[in-house]
């Protein structure tokens, strides 16, 4: 009876793990922008903080 517990409690929780891992929410850039520039989600890109 216990080992059925742990085998079901293992596979839950690997379960879980990957698919918080999979999810695509959970996405962004992987680099930090220069000095003087901030990312855009819409360009994919750093891009250069304007001062008004």
């Amino acid at each position: 009876m216990t080992r059925i517990f742990c085998i079901a409690a293992v596979l839950t929780i690997t379960t879980t793990v990957s698919s918080y891992a999979g999810c695509r929410a959970h996405t962004g850039p992987v680099m930090s922008c220069a000095e003087g520039s901030i990312w855009d989600s819409a360009a994919q890109a750093c891009v250069p903080i304007t001062s008004s």
